[in-house]
């Protein structure tokens, strides 16, 4: 009795942790190490505006956003790295967060993993009363989380010269 009760309560305070300020793995569910998700400076359970850098199922890179706006997460936005503005749409998905980037995202990738501070500025609906998400430990968070990201490939297929064609020679220990 007194496990289920301690489980139900670090399960009731999980939502706090996946919206604390700063960056680190996301504890949505499901997502494991595969995501390093970064929050706004003050950000609570309730109030939140964060992006998460994920290993997507294709093993591709995707860029999310997860505020706690009423109106949702997808439309249209403008990141705004140390004063680079990144204009970019967001579409819902499957996924745990709110909506994904669409497009190109090599260049805002690139400002969240180098930059110090990103706002998050909605071009429609009612702006965002956190904005400010600081980048101090971004690199390190996101280079983590992708770490695993690239397909793993046989051993066979590894091996620069196993192909078809290429003779293989063993050296033989006396």
């Amino acid at each position: 009795m007194r496990i289920a009760v301690i489980i139900a309560a670090l399960l009731a305070i999980a939502p706090a942790w996946a919206q604390e300020a700063g960056w680190h793995y996301s504890p949505l569910p499901g997502e494991g190490d595969r995501a390093a998700l970064g929050c706004a400076s003050g950000s609570t359970a309730e109030n939140y505006a964060c992006v998460a850098v994920r290993c997507e199922d294709d093993f591709g890179v995707g860029l999310h956003l997860y505020t706690s706006r009423s109106e949702g997460d997808a439309g249209n936005w403008i990141v705004d790295i140390d004063e680079d503005a990144h204009p970019v749409s967001a579409q819902t998905d499957a996924g745990p967060y709110g909506a994904r980037i669409s497009g190109d995202i090599q260049a805002l990738r690139d400002g969240l993993e180098q930059g110090a501070v990103a706002y998050l500025q909605p071009q429609a609906g009612s702006p965002l009363a956190l904005a400010a998400i600081p980048l101090s430990g971004s690199l390190a968070a996101i280079n983590r989380a992708l770490a695993y990201c690239a397909p793993r490939v046989p051993k066979a297929a590894a091996e620069p010269n196993a192909h078809e064609g290429v003779e293989q020679h063993s050296i033989k220990e006396n």
